[in-house]
């Protein structure tokens, strides 16, 4: 049980520390000239300039 709980721990600890990183390199959909997310419309990002995202992520 003991290893279990080590393990989930350690893979959780590792999700966070990749998505924090890709975060911290402006990964984000709408980053840049479009001025971030202003909603999300049927899946898609839309951006703050009014045009929809290239991104692959899901919003909802």
């Amino acid at each position: 049980m003991k290893k279990w709980l080590a393990i989930l721990s350690i893979s959780a600890f590792m999700i966070g520390t990749f998505s924090s990183a890709e975060a911290a390199r402006g990964r984000q959909p709408c980053s840049g000239k479009k001025g971030g997310i202003s909603h999300c419309s049927k899946g898609k990002f839309v951006c703050k300039d009014g045009s929809l995202s290239a991104s692959k992520k899901i919003c909802r």
